[in-house]
């Protein structure tokens, strides 16, 4: 429970805060051979999932089968993580550094490229979970800056909330009344989710309102839902959802009456199943919302909700993770969330928003924020405007940027000046830095020298580079492969090509 599993229903053989035994899962063993090569060589294990999908458990299992006698290090999301590195060099035992809901650590001072490149150096395997939604966000294809590096140089493990026909078959064959119990009535839903009484407590949420007297409850716990998918961390004050709480009131002279706020609170953290609440207590008068109804929430986060996760905090990593979920959804709180962090000189925070000004077609704004990123040394920064630049015709400067950042060791500048060499005609120099990107490990690199070589006549050496592609995960290189396949001739490989990619899919 410390490490950050979910409470589940109370079982016969103990307390109420017994856990259930363990049901091996078919990513086990991904999940610990990939903590044992980041015992030898460093690196992070990352499981990413839904909510109550088992991620924090599996991850601890295979904590405690593979790095039995390591210390555990699990700095607090609050905490600057730049000195982590040096605590556990000098601790001078092994030890192994556990990151539960890795969002709240992805911001400056938190676990940065820097702070995991030390750690790496020092062979220190890091473990850490992160929910489906929070993981898509920071992990965006256009996203070059504040965390998404870190993910994808990390080993990622999906943990399915559903249960394998093997697992369910595993489980069968546990004497714990609690997993009998889910086996039997789980549904369509997954059995640590029936354990967490996720489902269960979801569709009372969604059921209850002003036809059966919770038209307040309703609202408060949806203003703590979206409260938290805004990025505030919790707990929230009564106060601040007594406020945000109005936005999603019925519409005046629709029902006869509310109920007090009072009794909206007492409904909402009323405890159900014997396992947790809507509304979770933590402290006098401040609240959390259950993770489980976050992950579920589609629907739109009203623009004073944004502005009031904002007024609420004066950390800037609560603006930043605010900034991040915001970005798609509501650019305009993405803004107002960044603008005082680039304002005070953040150079993260300078390239974050010029990315956002960028997509908004704020173009000289823009480049005047990327300009003041890189003249605080940020990485990524003339990287990205080289791309702002290309894409306004300013190609001659575009290349001088790629450049400058490819000097600075950005990872991605290879492959985009490269791009623009190819469209310039230039293949040879392009070819080059393709082969450069690919040396580094970049799947679209070799994709992309695959089409070169098409390009230039070379159909073998073609062939061979998309097979690398597949091989490293291009999503794209096993449809040209076949079609290559077939203009040589050779219709049946093309034919097994296709089936292999739809089996990896």
């Amino acid at each position: 429970m410390v490490a950050g599993t979910h409470p589940s229903r109370p079982g016969t053989g103990g307390g109420d805060g017994d856990v259930p035994p363990y049901i091996a899962r078919d990513a086990d063993e991904r999940i610990r051979r990939h903590l044992a090569e980041a015992e030898l060589h460093g690196g992070m294990v990352l499981v990413v999932g839904d909510s109550t999908a088992g991620k924090t458990r599996a991850a601890f299992e295979a904590v405690r089968a593979v790095l039995p006698e390591y210390r555990v290090c699990a700095p607090s999301a609050d905490n600057d993580m730049t000195g982590v590195p040096l605590s556990v060099e000098r601790g001078g035992s092994r030890c192994v550094v556990w990151l539960d809901d890795l969002e709240r650590y992805l911001r400056p001072g938190g676990m940065q490229v820097d702070v995991m490149a030390a750690l790496t150096r020092l062979k220190v395997p890091v473990v850490a979970t992160m929910r489906l939604k929070p993981f898509e966000t920071f992990s965006a294809a256009r996203d070059h800056g504040s965390g998404a590096q870190l993910l994808r140089a990390a080993g990622v493990i999906d943990l399915d909330r559903l249960w394998s026909n093997e697992e369910l078959s595993r489980a069968e064959r546990c004497d714990d009344p609690r997993i009998l119990d889910a086996l039997t009535h789980h549904g369509t839903y997954g059995v640590a989710e029936y354990l967490a009484a996720g489902p269960s407590l979801l569709r009372e949420w969604r059921r209850a309102g002003p036809g059966n007297g919770h038209a307040r409850g309703t609202a408060l716990v949806r203003a703590a839902v979206d409260l938290t998918r805004c990025g505030l961390r919790g707990p929230y004050p009564r106060a601040l959802l007594e406020d945000a709480h109005q936005w999603y009131l019925p519409a005046e002279g629709s029902i006869s009456r509310l109920e007090s706020v009072d009794t909206a609170f007492a409904w909402a953290s009323k405890v159900r199943h014997g396992v947790t609440s809507l509304l979770l207590p933590a402290g006098t008068e401040k609240w959390l919302a259950f993770d489980y109804l976050v992950d579920h929430a589609d629907t739109r986060i009203p623009d004073p909700v944004w502005e009031a996760a904002l007024a609420q905090t004066d950390a800037d990593a609560d603006r930043w993770v605010i900034a991040r979920n915001a970005q798609d959804v509501a650019p305009q709180a993405a803004e107002m969330a960044w603008r005082p962090l680039a304002d005070a000189g953040n150079p993260y925070a300078a390239n974050d928003l010029a990315l956002l000004l960028g997509a908004l077609g704020r173009v000289q704004e823009a480049e005047s924020l990327y300009r003041q990123a890189l003249g605080k040394g940020h990485l990524d920064a003339a990287n990205n405007l080289a791309i702002l630049l290309e894409r306004e015709g300013r190609v001659d400067e575009a290349e001088a940027l790629y450049r400058s950042a490819l000097r600075g060791g950005d990872p991605y500048a290879a492959l985009n000046l490269g791009d623009l060499l190819e469209r310039a005609d230039r293949l040879a120099e392009a070819a080059a830095l393709y082969r450069r990107a690919l040396n580094n490990g970049s799947k679209h690199a070799a994709h992309a020298l695959a089409t070169l070589a098409q390009k230039m006549g070379s159909l073998d050496e073609a062939v061979s580079l998309y097979r690398v592609a597949i091989e490293l995960g291009d999503p794209h290189a096993a449809e040209d492969l076949a079609e290559l396949l077939i203009f040589l001739g050779r219709p049946r490989e093309a034919e097994e090509c296709r089936a292999r990619a739809a089996e990896g899919s």
